[in-house]
């Protein structure tokens, strides 16, 4: 074995040598690098771009989704085109979930883009237009989708081997892929016409349990604080989310006391009795012109409105029902501590026909101060009165934050149309609901299981990204902070200072104890407003009547008088 060759002696080199060697050790280096980059791979061919997604070779139908939202991080419901708003609204959102699904292809407007919310050529209605920060936990749309059902065309393609998978169910792996891929409008004219009277290729094909999951595939692209429900397959004829909503739900939820106050006070402690009977004036027919904002855009002219049910119900936790403990407050103190006790908690909850702009949240305020004693439920009869307060006094309304559209209900028509004869149209106590709504985990939603390609369909509501596992995560941070906020509470209120001051006789007492102190107003928010000294209502000055604000509009946008119409009687703008 030969020695390796001895490392030169550089020292003894001159600088000449050394300029030498560092060159002959580049043209090494340099020939090195030239015989390994001949060696390297070429570089792989950039993927294909996928092939523009063709709606025309798919059948389309119509369907309701029910679809819940937390709205305390949205601008809204609904989205107002050329109207950039600081926040998000639900109904951007949802344009987007349906989008990036490939659910609908609307018809884009002359120099609209593919950002740009439009529901054109997909038949869409929409029930409530929440307001910002409101919530609502049945909401409705109705809307034309893309649908399973094979067509008659692609039944031909499918005898052939190169279209074996060209049916309505995408195959068995490219719905899961549609869901996550990049959006590809047809050109425009090539928007799919509603096939419902299409023969269909399959009589086996079933509307329900072989239909697209809806649910599922929507709820995987939707923020985790807008979760749809459940679906309808077959809406009656002449479905409007908006107009054939008969009944409308609102829930406001609120604490008792309202608002922290020092241990023994009555302060911020609601007379709930006193409340019930105000919020018990304003069911039936009555003119809630002095309950509501007046939208001159609209030019309402009647302000008459039923409500079916006006009432406070106390929250029951069914985890304090079953003996589950779990809060972070002591029950009034029982530890011997000086803890703050866990307040009461209650909705008031209204049902009514249809809603004027901002009418729950007006509602609620004068029971917030009803029930402060500021009011006596007589005052729902004297704005009720508008014979004697022809317009509304000055007074704020409640916090949005709190509001909830509870349900929206819609009866069977034929069924309403019976009734109406009967009743001449008056219905006291409400509508019951006949949508054949299907929810998720129902098992007439689920797919048969050999047809089924997407991780947790199996179990849509408890299974892994089921709609429980969203709403769990969504439930427990909140909670975790409740109990965190609670804790601190406690600690705060357990701690012991010495700060007081000296009064002239000598006596210890509070510093703050003797000193004028303003009126508070609680509104449903965090903190009750400061006022001074509360003015009753009916000795505030008065807003402008509803025909003053709309003569103004009118006069201004050039508008014709009005005879008496009421195009808003089912608007709901809460």
């Amino acid at each position: 074995m030969s020695n390796p060759p001895e490392a030169p002696d550089y020292a003894a080199y001159t600088h000449a040598d050394l300029l030498a060697r560092v060159t002959d050790l580049e043209a090494q280096l340099r020939a090195l690098n030239t015989d390994h980059s001949s060696l390297i791979l070429p570089k792989k061919k950039p993927r294909k771009a996928p092939k523009p997604f063709d709606p025309s070779r798919y059948s389309f139908r119509f369907i309701a989704l029910k679809f819940a939202y937390l709205g305390g991080k949205y601008n809204g419901f609904e989205h107002h085109t050329n109207n950039t708003t600081p926040l998000p609204t639900i109904e951007e959102e949802l344009w987007k979930a349906l989008r990036k699904t490939r659910l609908i292809f609307p018809q884009l407007r002359d120099g609209q883009g593919e950002d740009d919310v439009c529901w054109d050529g997909v038949e869409y209605s929409k029930c409530g237009r929440t307001d910002r920060g409101v919530s609502a936990f049945g909401q409705v749309v109705g809307i034309k989708v893309r649908s399973s059902q094979p067509k008659a065309e692609i039944a031909k393609d499918m005898n052939g081997a190169s279209n074996g998978t060209a049916n309505g169910a995408l195959g068995a792996g490219s719905m899961a892929d549609s869901a996550m891929e990049d959006i590809s409008t047809p050109a425009e004219g090539d928007h799919a016409e509603s096939l419902s009277d299409e023969p269909t290729a399959d009589p086996t094909w079933d509307p329900i349990r072989d239909e697209h999951p809806y649910i599922q595939l929507l709820n995987r692209v939707l923020p985790s604080d807008i979760r749809v429900l459940a679906w309808c397959s077959h809406p009656p004829p002449d479905f409007s989310a908006r107009f054939s909503c008969k009944e409308r739900r609102y829930r406001y939820f609120f604490t008792n006391p309202a608002y922290a106050s020092a241990p023994g006070s009555s302060e911020g402690r609601l007379d709930i009795v006193a409340m019930q009977q105000a919020a018990g004036k304003l069911e039936g027919l009555h003119d809630f012109r002095n309950f509501c904002k007046v939208d001159a855009s609209k030019q309402i002219e009647n302000f008459e409105r039923r409500i079916f049910h006006a009432r406070i119900h106390a929250l029951r936790p069914r985890a304090l029902e079953e003996g589950i403990d779990g809060d972070a407050f002591s029950k009034g103190g029982a530890s011997g501590t000086s803890s703050v006790s866990e307040p009461d908690l209650y909705y008031f909850e209204v049902r009514g026909s249809a809603f004027l702009w901002h009418q729950v949240r007006h509602l609620v305020a004068i029971l917030f101060l009803v029930g402060q004693g500021y009011e006596q439920p007589s005052i729902v009869d004297q704005l009720l009165d508008v014979k004697s307060c022809p317009s509304k006094p000055v007074y704020d309304m409640a916090d949005d934050r709190p509001l909830v559209l509870w349900d929206c209900v819609f009866p069977d028509l034929d069924e309403l149309a019976a009734q109406d004869r009967q009743s001449h149209g008056l219905h006291a106590t409400g509508y019951e609901n006949a949508l054949g709504w299907v929810y998720a985990g129902d098992e007439a939603g689920g797919r048969d299981p050999a047809k089924r390609s997407i991780a947790g369909v199996d179990d849509a509501k408890y299974g892994r990204n089921g709609i429980m596992d969203e709403l769990w995560a969504l439930w427990r941070k909140r909670k975790i902070d409740e109990v965190l906020a609670g804790s601190l509470m406690n600690v705060v209120s357990a701690q012991q200072g010495g700060a007081t001051a000296p009064m002239s006789n000598g006596n210890l007492a509070s510093a703050s104890q003797g000193t004028e102190r303003s009126d508070r107003v609680f509104d449903g928010s965090g903190r009750p407003r400061t006022v001074g000294n509360y003015i009753p209502i009916m000795q505030r000055a008065r807003m402008e009547a509803p025909e003053v604000v709309n003569a103004r509009y009118a006069v201004r946008k050039g508008l014709a008088p009005r005879s008496g119409a009421n195009v808003a009687a089912v608007d709901v703008d809460e």
